[in-house]
């Protein structure tokens, strides 16, 4: 036997139970007909002239509708005799390939086909300009040779600072649109400055490049469209700030202040641009931003195919598998690191065979006295927060709280032959 199972095979995992957790779920009926309205009432079109070439900028992660919202957009363009285009606007994801970029459009369903209008993916760039503390500035050269630019993105809180602005249009603009150049450059003074120099980049590209009008959505706590906005390019700023406060408010959380060990079944880059969002963890990649619940052991056990790999934010957990690992690109991982210049989330955790003592290694580790205490939460990624498993050590504070429904009674995790829970 090995030390790392004698170490561990004593030590007990917590019997569950599934329960719901209540979030407001406004949301919209028909968000493509909200958009295709808005776009007809806002009067944004009049800005798109016929024979333009058009550039639509798509490509953030793990978006509600985002195939739906991008074909209505080109859509609306075509019926102004405009010519849109596809570009992909997401940083260095993708491995920071040209290839790898079309390829995570077509997992969200946005291909030539379907769209109805080519994709024109390079990562070359142009420099426009500087900010006033020499940061240079880039964005995509076949972006910039348009007539005209149209940025679609999700508002949310960011996952590394915290300010006015933080993921959304401007963000999409000043890092998507930038490619990795751009990313690297927005990053380059670190997560302490990204409040300032996003909107700085953001602002400065608005000015000298014929970016139109922006896109923007928010979703509820269920990754559901909530709202639409169409936003002129002037206006960007301004409503973009009021829409991240309703976002914050709608965020999925853990509704637990105080958790043991945290059990993530999958990390990847089509769930968090951290492979799961801090916001719900509480695990953050910088100091810059905080919230969420007090976890003092957490344990992440595998990547989804949608990642290609990039493990990045695995750093950020004590505990993985050896299954993760063995899926993990390191070069797609890496890179990501030296974009963002935060390293620490594309370390490897500590690696245990299997789930199975991967999470005895969480609970053994967590710093409580009487391991059968442990209060365990188990997720399936952080945005699907709905239905998640709780240890019976959570059941007393679940049983009081207005917005959880207990589902069933309690159970041992089932683990297969290879270790791994029984899905």
């Amino acid at each position: 036997m090995s030390i790392l199972r004698e170490l561990l095979n004593d030590i007990p995992i917590p019997q569950v139970v599934k329960i719901r957790q209540k979030f407001d779920r406004t949301i919209l009926e028909n968000p493509e007909q909200e958009l295709a309205d808005k776009l007809a009432s806002s009067g944004v079109m009049e800005t798109i002239l016929p024979g333009q070439q058009v550039a639509v900028a798509v490509g953030s992660r793990g978006i509600a509708n985002i195939a739906g919202f991008t074909k209505t957009t080109i859509d609306a363009i075509k019926a102004k005799g405009a010519f849109p285009f596809i570009v992909p606007c997401m940083g260095s994801h993708g491995g920071a390939t040209a290839e790898g970029q079309t390829e995570v459009l077509l997992h969200f369903g946005i291909t030539e086909a379907t769209m109805g209008a080519p994709i024109r993916s390079s990562m070359e760039v142009v420099k426009i300009d500087e900010l006033p503390n020499g940061l240079p500035v880039y964005v995509d050269r076949i972006a910039s040779e348009a007539d005209a630019i149209v940025v679609i993105n999700r508002v949310k809180p960011h996952t590394a600072f915290r300010g006015r602005i933080e993921s959304g249009i401007m963000k999409m603009i000043a890092i998507g649109l930038g490619k990795q150049k751009g990313a690297e450059a927005c990053h380059q003074l670190g997560f302490k400055y990204m409040a300032e120099n996003v909107p700085a980049m953001a602002n400065l590209m608005i000015q000298k490049l014929p970016i139109v009008f922006g896109v923007a959505l928010v979703e509820n706590a269920y990754d559901e469209t909530c709202r639409v906005e169409v936003l002129p390019a002037a206006e960007i700023e301004e409503r973009e700030e009021q829409l991240l406060i309703e976002a914050k408010a709608r965020l999925p959380k853990i509704l637990f202040d105080e958790i043991d060990v945290l059990v993530i079944d999958y990390i990847g880059k089509n769930i968090s641009g951290d492979g799961m969002d801090p916001n719900v963890t509480g695990r953050y990649p910088t100091p810059y931003a905080h919230g969420g619940p007090d976890v003092a052991k957490m344990v992440v056990l595998d990547l989804t195919p949608e990642t290609k790999g990039n493990a990045n934010g695995v750093g950020t957990a004590d505990f993985t598998t050896q299954r993760l690992v063995d899926k993990t690109n390191l070069e797609f991982t890496y890179a990501n690191g030296l974009t963002s210049t935060v390293c620490a989330p594309t370390k490897i955790a500590t690696t245990l065979e299997n789930d199975f003592y991967a999470i005895k290694a969480a609970v053994k580790t967590c710093n409580i006295l009487d391991y059968t205490k442990c209060k365990l939460v188990r997720i399936q990624d952080t945005l699907h927060l709905g239905e998640i498993e709780i240890s019976v050590n959570l059941l007393d504070a679940a049983r009081v709280h207005p917005d959880i429904e207990i589902l069933t009674e309690p159970y041992e995790l089932s683990f297969n032959a290879e270790g791994n829970i029984s899905k």
